[in-house]
């Protein structure tokens, strides 16, 4: 089957990540590749990180025993940033599990006022409360979308240090979140953070000074950013429409967008596939660019 219009047309391979024998998919929280392609693949069961081959092959895994609920987890240069929402860490981990960096305390939970994450915090907070997705700038800094239970991103050194916070509880003013869920980071510095509970992408300088944002959408779970400056979304169902992948040019213009099951991560390659996890139906797709 093929989806998608113009030079962003895709063949769809149902079932593309291939587990052992007698194994199943938990619920996938993330997939995105490295360099060489390799699938990874963020699941909430042990082992959490499932590594595939380009043609879908397994090839190992690790993580068992260490994720309370895998959430965020992005590939940059070869080095992973993840997030634990329910332990409230961001880490940064090697492509073969060791762990290199870790900020957040786990089980330590900064104070919103929140125990429900459908409804919004009373108040905004430093980190964390349910860290859904961490990125590190071309500068080095590190991003954290935070998230289930608060309304913030938060702006670490490359150290570890907390630089600033912005954000509050809300529905509509620029810097409103009701939780912000993913981000990506173009080469300048600019940050695309989704505003997934309102159904919106909001766009800021590195300093977190509002500069625009992008409406008219299903919440976007999760997003990707190609080397040409073409942006993925992976959008939630709304109440006129069904779950989708979209693609967008660098001012939000949809340029191929077509409906998929609900899905709550997708990742690209550098050959410009798209991979998308089915969490109901517990399984990976892949598009491959044509």
């Amino acid at each position: 089957m093929k989806v998608g219009t113009g030079q962003y047309t895709y063949e769809l391979i149902e079932n593309f990540a291939q587990l052992p024998a007698g194994e199943t998919f938990g619920v996938i929280s993330r997939v995105t590749s490295d360099s060489l392609n390799r699938l990874y693949v963020f699941q909430r069961k042990d082992p959490a990180v499932l590594v595939f081959d380009q043609q879908g092959k397994f090839l190992n895994a690790w993580g068992s025993g260490v994720f309370k609920r895998a959430h965020g987890f992005k590939i940059v240069k070869d080095i992973v940033y993840l997030t634990d929402q329910a332990d409230n860490v961001a880490q940064i981990y090697t492509l073969d599990g060791k762990l290199i960096k870790q900020l957040g305390t786990r089980g330590q939970h900064s104070d919103t006022g929140c125990e429900d994450w459908h409804v919004l915090p009373l108040r905004a907070a430093g980190p964390f409360n349910h860290p859904t997705e961490m990125m590190p700038s071309p500068s080095g800094d590190l991003y954290v979308t935070d998230g289930y239970r608060n309304s913030r991103v938060h702006r670490f050194s490359k150290d570890g240090e907390l630089i600033q916070s912005w954000g509050q509880p809300g529905n509509s003013a620029p810097g409103d979140f009701h939780l912000p869920h993913t981000l990506v980071i173009t080469p300048d510095g600019t940050l695309y953070v989704s505003d997934r509970a309102n159904r919106r992408v909001q766009i800021f300088t590195p300093d977190g000074t509002f500069k625009g944002m992008w409406t008219g959408m299903g919440g976007p779970n999760d997003m990707a950013l190609d080397k040409n400056g073409i942006f993925y979304l992976d959008e939630q169902a709304t109440e006129t429409s069904k779950a989708a992948i979209s693609v967008r040019d660098g001012s939000g213009t949809v340029l191929a967008r077509w409906e998929v099951a609900p899905t709550h991560g997708m990742g690209i390659d550098t050959l410009g596939n798209i991979y998308v996890a089915l969490t109901r139906l517990a399984r990976i797709d892949k598009y491959v660019r044509l």
